[in-house]
C-alpha cells in the first residue's frame, strides 16, 4: 500500500515492535515454492502492508524494491501454523500488478497461484489511484498553513473520496475474481487496512494532518475498507476487518501504535510496524480458525 509513501517509513525492532536499523537479510524456512505433502500452502499477495515494508529483516534473495519482510503477517501465520508459504507481496503494488510485472524481475503476482493453493491472503487497493499516498501528500501540504482547521477537506475532500466507489471498488472486485479463477479451491481472505490516524486530537507534527482533516482521512479509510468488503462479499471471498482491532493503535498512539508516524525514519513510515504485523497475523489466524 501507499505507493507514494513507500519510500517514507521505518523499520521495526524485535524488542519494542518499532524502530530498528539492522539491514540484515535473512531467509525464511516457511517460504518455499515446493509443496510438502500434507502441509497447507499459503500464498500471500498484495502491497507494502502485505509485504511488511519497514520491518526487518528482509526475505533473503527477494526483490529489494518489494521490501518484503520475513516478519510480515503471512510469515508469522505460516510459522505459527506450519504452512508452506509462497510470498509474492511487493511494496507499491496495486491491483494491476497482480496481472502485470511490477518491476523487471518481479513477475505478475498471480503467477504464484495455481490449483495447489489452499489459502490466499490479499491486501490490495490502497495504492490504486494513488489513494492513500495522495491523501497524505495533499493533506500534509495543506496542514502547513492551517494545522487547526480543515484545509484538505475544503480543497480536496471530494477528489479523494469519489474515486473509491468509481475506480477502486471495481478494480478490487476484478482482482478477487482473478484470484478465485486461478485458485478455485482456496480459502481466499482479503485483509482490510488498519487505522492510520485517531478519531480526534491527532499528533501534529508527528502526523502532519490538520486537526479538522482527521475526519476526512478516517472517512477515506472507511470507504476503501467498505469497498474491499463489498468486493469480497460479491466474489465469495472472506474479508478480514482491521479497523475495529486497530482502534487506539494508530500512528498517534505512542508506545501502543501499530502504525509508524510520518516523522519516523526509513521506508516504514505510515506502515504497520512489527506489532502491527503481529496484530494482522492474529486476525488472519482467527479468520482461518473460524
Amino acid at each position: 500500500m501507499l505507493a507514494a509513501v513507500a519510500t517514507l517509513a521505518v523499520g521495526c525492532s524485535a524488542d519494542d515492535g518499532r524502530s530498528e536499523t539492522d539491514d540484515t537479510v535473512t531467509s525464511s524456512a516457511a517460504e518455499s515454492s515446493a509443496r510438502e505433502p500434507g502441509r497447507v500452502r499459503l500464498v500471500n499477495l498484495g502491497d507494502s502492508f502485505a509485504s511488511g515494508t519497514g520491518v526487518r529483516p528482509l526475505v533473503e534473495d527477494s526483490p529489494i524494491f518489494c521490501l518484503r519482510s520475513s516478519r510480515n503477517f503471512a510469515h508469522i501465520v505460516a510459522a505459527e501454523d506450519d504452512y508452506d508459504l509462497v510470498d509474492v507481496s511487493c511494496a507499491g503494488a496495486d491491483t494491476g500488478d497482480l496481472t502485470e510485472a511490477q518491476y523487471e524481475g518481479v513477475p505478475p503476482q498471480l503467477d504464484a497461484l495455481d490449483g495447489d493453493a489452499d489459502v490466499v491472503t490479499v491486501m490490495i487497493g490502497g495504492n490504486n489511484e494513488g489513494t492513500y499516498g495522495r491523501a497524505i501528500d495533499l493533506c500534509g501540504q495543506a496542514a502547513e498553513a492551517d494545522p487547526l482547521g480543515a484545509p484538505c477537506t475544503e480543497r480536496h475532500g471530494r477528489d479523494l473520496i469519489d474515486p473509491v466507489d468509481r475506480d477502486i471498488y471495481p478494480a478490487v472486485r476484478e482482482a478477487l475474481r482473478q484470484v478465485r479463477s486461478k485458485a478455485p479451491s482456496a480459502d481466499v481472505l482479503l485483509i482490510g487496512y488498519p487505522w492510520l490516524v485517531p478519531e480526534d486530537g491527532g499528533c501534529y507534527p508527528e502526523m502532519k494532518v490538520a486537526a479538522g482533516d482527521l475526519a476526512l482521512l478516517r472517512r477515506l479509510q472507511v470507504a476503501v475498507n467498505d469497498a474491499g468488503r463489498r468486493a469480497a462479499d460479491e466474489e465469495g471471498v472472506r474479508f478480514v476487518d482491521m479497523l475495529v482491532p486497530s482502534a487506539g493503535h494508530d500512528a498517534c498512539a505512542g508506545p501502543q501504535r501499530w502504525i509508524e508516524p510520518m516523522t519516523a525514519s526509513g521506508p516504514g513510515r505510515l506502515h504497520p510496524n512489527a506489532a502491527g504485523q503481529e496484530a494482522i497475523a492474529e486476525q488472519v489466524r482467527k479468520a482461518l480458525a473460524g
